[in-house]
């Protein structure tokens, strides 16, 4: 749906929502394509998340990014919820469909899978163990993704052991919860190392992470991308890992809510990640 016949409009819907890259990612690929549209910021307070939700198909907009803190609560807003966002448990975007319905999905499963396929396209899910850090909404998506890709073995370390713990009982096998204090230990004879904390991120408190018990063969993935390479990258990538950092995600996971909303799935290219470096 659309504003006009020639018009398409989304945007992102969060509190606070300055510092988000969407609309400059998406703004990008408007131009790019040559497409009659705009993708704005929508800040919005939590207690004004049902209004603005409601108010897409008023509004006339194609749909909207749902992001920090309204992943879950806008979930009881909408219509339809894809199945793979019911089990993630949070939407990140909206689609409002030809009908007017509200159609939910979580597009941060694709974005994880895809960046690492980028960064190894022969890159399997059931390689060997997994070690996930973090039980946060990023780690359900993740853990989810992994899971459906045939991922035989997830251990799941996160600072609480009781959230670990209930993702655990949650999802089921593959996850398994493991104490933070064994995370050192369980990396050992992992293919796959994802840290979905924001320790290491910028301003924030560092990841202390032994990597000795780590194979040489393991990919190292963090979602964080301020900044693009992380302690954590950084020592994985001087003992000899392959790395993939955040912006891999934050890129992929905008590319099926583009399509859903202007029609065609965009192309991920050199200029666009260095117009986001840019930013970051």
């Amino acid at each position: 749906m659309a504003t006009d016949n020639n018009y398409t409009l989304a945007g992102v819907m969060g509190w606070p929502v300055a510092h988000s890259r969407s609309p400059a990612i998406h703004n990008h690929w408007i131009r790019q394509y040559g497409l009659n549209g705009s993708y704005v910021l929508l800040p919005v307070q939590p207690e004004l998340i049902g209004d603005a939700v409601r108010g897409l198909r008023a509004l006339g907009f194609a749909g909207c990014n749902i992001t920090i803190p309204h992943k879950v609560a806008a979930m009881p807003l909408v219509d339809r919820i894809d199945p793979l966002a019911q089990r993630i448990g949070a939407i990140n975007t909206v689609v409002v469909e030809a009908d007017g319905a509200l159609s939910g999905y979580n597009t941060d499963a694709f974005g994880f899978i895809q960046s690492l396929l980028d960064a190894q396209p022969g890159w399997r899910a059931d390689a060997g163990p997994v070690t996930v850090l973090g039980a946060g909404g990023a780690s359900r998506a993740i853990l989810v993704a992994l899971a459906e890709r045939g991922a035989k073995e997830i251990r799941l370390c996160n600072r609480s052991g009781d959230k670990a713990l209930a993702l655990a009982q949650e999802f089921g096998a593959p996850v398994k919860a493991v104490p933070w204090e064994q995370r050192h230990e369980a990396l050992a004879d992992v293919a796959l190392l994802v840290n979905t904390t924001s320790l290491g991120m910028k301003g924030q408190d560092p990841l202390e992470l032994s990597l000795d018990h780590l194979p040489k063969h393991a990919l190292v993935s963090d979602i964080i991308y301020v900044p693009l390479e992380t302690p954590l990258l950084a020592a994985a990538r001087q003992r000899g890992n392959a790395t993939v950092n955040g912006l891999g995600m934050l890129l992929n996971q905008a590319r099926p809510a583009f399509q859903a909303w202007f029609g065609l799935m965009p192309a991920l290219t050199p200029e666009l990640r260095r117009m986001v470096e840019a930013t970051l």
